[in-house]
C-alpha cells in the first residue's frame, strides 16, 4: 500500500510538471491571462505533489520513541502548505484580471489552436489523475494523496472555464479572458476551501465522520459489556486511535475481563480497517449481584481466600458468616484485625444493621513440599477407609486412595461412589463424616480429601 501511494505521487509530479512546461509557454506566447493562471495553478500543484511525494515517504515511517502515533501527520501538514499556496495564487490571479478588466485592450489575447489543445489536452490529464489520486486516497486514507486529488480536480473545472473563455475571445469578446481567469480564482478559492478545512480538521483530531457511532455499536454488541462509557477517535494518516472506556460486572474475573477487551478490540478493528484500540474497563455494580457476588468482591478486593460464605434473613436482620483463610503462623492478633477490616467493609456494602461473623482459619501454603508414603501406610490407610465406610451406608467402593507426608503431617485423597440420586448436601456431609473419622482413628493426616462419583 505504501509503494502505491509513493508511485501515484511521483506520477502526479510528473503530470504536473509536464503542464505547468506546456500552459506557461502557449499562455506566454498567446497573452491569455486565463492560460497563465492555469499555468500558475499547474505550477502549485507541482509544488504540492513534490511535497506529497515527501510526505508520503515520511507518513510512511513506523512509530518510533519520539513519534508514539507514528508520521502520518505530517501529510496535513503538506496538504495545509498546499492549501495556503492555491490560496496566494488565487490573489495573484484575481489582481491580474481586476486589472485588465479596467483597462481594455491592455493586453492582446491570441486564441489559437496551441490555446485550445493544451487546454483540452489539461482536461483530460487532470481528469484521469483525480480519479487516480482520489481512489488511492481514500483507500489508504491519506490526507496528502486527498490534496493533490482536490488540485487535479479544480484544475478540470478552471480548465473548462478558460477553454469557455478562449471560446469567447475567439468571437471577439476579448475580456472573457480575463473573467475565464476570475472564474479560475474562485473554483481555486473553493477548493483551498474544502481541502483547508478537512487538513484543520484533521491537524485538530477532528473524529472521523461517523467513527462514534460505529465504535460504539460494535463495543455494545460484545458480550459483558454493560455500557459504552466515551469513545475517543482521531485519524493520523491511514490509522485511527481509539481510546474507548466501557462499564463491565465487577464480579468478573480478570481474565474474562481481559478477553472482553481483546473482544471489543477484533470487533472494531473489523468495522473500521486500520483502526488501533485501546480499550479500558471499569468495573460496575450491577443491580442483579446477589450477597454472595457482594461479599466475594470485597474478598478479592482485599487478596483474601473466603469460603462457605452463609447469608440469613433473621427477620429484619441479615446475618452473613464465612470462613476466612490467613497464613497459618500469623499472629492471633493480626488474622483478628485482618477479619476485622473484613467485616467492617461487608457492614459498610451491605448497609447498616447487617452481622457479619467471620471464622479464622490456615490457610494451605502454597509451596508445600511432600512425598509419597509408604505402600504399607496406603494400604493401611485404605483398610481404615474400607472399615470406616460402612457406617456410611451411601459411600461405596472407596478406591484411589494417595497418601502423602508433609513436614505439617500427611495428606490423604481417595475416590468413592454414591447413588446419584442423592443431593450434594447429603453427599457432603456424608464424606466429610468420613473424612473426620479417619483424622480421628490416626491423629498424624492432617487433611483428608474425599471425591465423590456418581454409580454408573
Amino acid at each position: 500500500m505504501q509503494q502505491e501511494k509513493e508511485r501515484v505521487a511521483l506520477t502526479s509530479i510528473v503530470a504536473s510538471a509536464g503542464l505547468t512546461v506546456a500552459k506557461g509557454i502557449v499562455g506566454i506566447s498567446t497573452g491569455s491571462l486565463g492560460i497563465l493562471s492555469e499555468a500558475g495553478h499547474s505550477l502549485i500543484d507541482c509544488g504540492a505533489a513534490v511535497m506529497t511525494y515527501i510526505a508520503v515517504r515520511i507518513s510512511g515511517r513506523p512509530a518510533d520513541e519520539n513519534h508514539h502515533y507514528g508520521h502520518g501527520k505530517i501529510e496535513a501538514i503538506s496538504a495545509l502548505a498546499a492549501t495556503a499556496l492555491l490560496f496566494l495564487l488565487a490573489g495573484v490571479v484575481t489582481w491580474e484580471a481586476i486589472n485588465r478588466l479596467l483597462a481594455p485592450g491592455s493586453h492582446a489575447v491570441e486564441a489559437n489552436a496551441w490555446a485550445f489543445g493544451v487546454i483540452i489536452v489539461s482536461i483530460v490529464v487532470d481528469y484521469y489523475r483525480a480519479r487516480a489520486l482520489s481512489r488511492t486516497a481514500k483507500a489508504t486514507h491519506s490526507h496528502a494523496l486527498e490534496a493533490d486529488a482536490l488540485h487535479f480536480s479544480s484544475d478540470l473545472w478552471s480548465s473548462l472555464a478558460v477553454l469557455t473563455g478562449l471560446a469567447a475571445v475567439s468571437y471577439g469578446m476579448a475580456w472573457a479572458d480575463s473573467a475565464a481567469a476570475l472564474a479560475v480564482s474562485v473554483l481555486i478559492c473553493i477548493a483551498g476551501w474544502r481541502l483547508g478545512r478537512r487538513t484543520i480538521d484533521a491537524l485538530i483530531d477532528v473524529a472521523p465522520p461517523g467513527a462514534t457511532e460505529l465504535i460504539t455499536t460494535a463495543a455494545a454488541q460484545v458480550p459483558g459489556v454493560v455500557k459504552v462509557e466515551q469513545v475517543r477517535a482521531r485519524a493520523v494518516g491511514e490509522r485511527t486511535f481509539v481510546d474507548l472506556t466501557v462499564a463491565v460486572s465487577r464480579t468478573l474475573p480478570l481474565d474474562r475481563v481481559s478477553a472482553i477487551k481483546l473482544e471489543i478490540a477484533a470487533a472494531i478493528a473489523k468495522r473500521m480497517p486500520g483502526a488501533e484500540p485501546i480499550v479500558t474497563t471499569d468495573p460496575v455494580a450491577l443491580s442483579s449481584e446477589t450477597v454472595l457476588d457482594r461479599v466475594m468482591v470485597i474478598a478479592r478486593n482485599r487478596a483474601l481466600a473466603v469460603h462457605h460464605v452463609t447469608v440469613h434473613d433473621i427477620g429484619e436482620r441479615r446475618a452473613v458468616s464465612l470462613d476466612l483463610e490467613v497464613n497459618g503462623k500469623l499472629s492471633l492478633r493480626a488474622a483478628h484485625a485482618m477479619a476485622d477490616a473484613l467485616e467492617d467493609a461487608i457492614a459498610a456494602e451491605l448497609g447498616p444493621g447487617v452481622e457479619v461473623e467471620t471464622h479464622i482459619e490456615p490457610l494451605q501454603p502454597p509451596d508445600a513440599s511432600g512425598r509419597e508414603a509408604p505402600p504399607e501406610r496406603v494400604k493401611a490407610v485404605e483398610i481404615a477407609l474400607a472399615e470406616l465406610a460402612p457406617e456410611s451406608r451411601p459411600l461405596r467402593d472407596i478406591h484411589d486412595v494417595r497418601v502423602r507426608e508433609t513436614d505439617d503431617g500427611e495428606i490423604v485423597n481417595f475416590h468413592c461412589r454414591v447413588p446419584p440420586d442423592l443431593t450434594v448436601q447429603s453427599v457432603h456431609e456424608k464424606v466429610d463424616a468420613l473424612e473426620r473419622a479417619l483424622r480421628l482413628r490416626s491423629p498424624s493426616i492432617k487433611r483428608v480429601i474425599g471425591h465423590a462419583e456418581p454409580i454408573r
